[in-house]
């Protein structure tokens, strides 16, 4: 499985997120002309090399070329996402962050969402930094992003409601159910931005399975610190299940006799893009002999909030169960084979280092298929003799 992990030791924004993505690979030209697609005007990427403490890294800004002196609600920042040119997937997580802001906001000052003034959040930088968070995660395809322990920082901040502690108070709202911790410098080192990044996309918080790290990339803070060098590490690699080793995990279910069996698929999808391990239906017989599906969820905690939210939301179920339990899964490997049709990605699983399977991933097969005109099961079988044949 192919992972994302921050590692926050001195905090998160949005411009060093930013500077991170290109870091690690996300081209800096593709990500400003998908930022165009916004139709947003009064602003310029720089991207730029610079160390802190010796270690090379990007360093984004987001400049600002007009003056704006109006502040935004969620209704404008939904327009202008909404409105945009950008693929409907970096729309939905891009809304999704700004909504972790909002709820934030709205809990901190007593006020519905469609109320809160977005101050700092609201300006150009802030849009550029949110949604180009949404188009680097698309970018680099992962399956689930594990969060370390998050710094928040030391001392005070200014900002438009005048001087505030740190973590201020939207940012304490939004971490809540994070692994932090608070002092290791004395300045806002994680702000509303970056932790609803982090909230928006984390799977797994504060002690994370074991990874086989790929690729890692540096994004410079602005800020500079005598003991702590103001940066973000974000590595890209494969999650690796340590034989034994199991994790808690969380199983969210609801039950449903009223609803259009239509739907189940379109919310199936939306809960695996959002980072469900799995999601399935049982049939069952409910109150007064009504036939009923049972909508089940498997994820991890720190994404719990979003399941539920979804299936809130799209299906009518009223009420929803959460069991924790323990989860254990075979270690897992994906290789590249050569093929008549070209490399093919196979799946092996693993039982304290003994190879207990192997086979080919379905969606390539599929997609062969679909460009050669083979039927899949010619496909997956050839590929499957293939894998056989190299064990021998």
């Amino acid at each position: 499985m192919k992972v994302l992990y921050y590692d926050c030791f001195s905090g998160i924004s949005g411009d060093m997120n930013l500077g991170a993505m290109i870091d690690l690979g996300v081209d800096r030209n593709y990500l400003e002309a998908e930022l165009r697609k916004l139709n947003l005007n009064g602003w310029e990427l720089i991207a730029e090399k610079d160390q802190r403490h010796g270690i090379l890294g990007t360093k984004v800004t987001v400049k600002q070329t007009i003056h704006e002196r109006a502040h935004r609600h969620l209704s404008d920042i939904r327009n202008i996402i909404s409105e945009s040119l950008l693929p409907e997937e970096v729309k939905e997580l891009g809304l999704n962050i700004f909504m972790k802001v909002a709820d934030a906001e709205a809990t901190v000052h007593g006020i519905s969402v469609d109320k809160v003034h977005f101050h700092e959040v609201g300006a150009i930088d802030s849009i550029v930094d949110i949604v180009g968070a949404a188009i680097c995660f698309h970018a680099l395809n992962v399956e689930a992003v594990y969060v370390s322990v998050v710094e928040l920082g030391g001392g005070f901040v200014k900002c438009d409601h005048g001087v505030l502690p740190v973590p201020a108070p939207a940012t304490a709202e939004i971490v809540k159910g994070m692994a932090v911790r608070m002092g290791g410098v004395d300045f806002e080192a994680t702000t509303p931005t970056g932790a609803a990044i982090l909230a928006a996309l984390g799977t797994d918080f504060g002690n994370p399975a074991a990874l086989k790290i790929k690729k890692t990339g540096y994004g410079i803070g602005h800020k500079d610190h005598l003991q702590v060098p103001n940066l973000l590490r974000v590595s890209v690699g494969e999650a690796i299940d340590i034989p034994g080793s199991g994790h808690e995990a969380l199983l969210i279910q609801s039950n449903i006799d009223d609803m259009n069996p239509e739907f189940y698929d379109y919310i199936s999808d939306r809960l695996f893009k959002a980072g469900a391990s799995d999601v399935y239906c049982t049939q069952t017989i409910m109150k007064k002999g009504r036939p009923g599906i049972i909508l089940n969820v498997i994820c991890e905690s720190g994404i719990a909030d979003l399941m539920r939210e979804i299936l809130f939301m799209e299906s009518t179920t009223l009420g929803i169960r959460t069991l924790a339990f323990r989860k254990d899964t075979l270690t897992r490997e994906f290789r590249k084979i050569n093929t008549r049709y070209g490399d093919v990605t196979v799946k092996y699983s693993f039982y304290e280092g003994r190879e207990v399977s192997a086979k080919p991933e379905f969606e390539e097969c599929r997609s062969i298929a679909s460009e050669t005109g083979i039927p899949v099961k010619e496909v997956y079988n050839y590929i499957m003799s293939l894998i056989v044949t190299n064990k021998e």
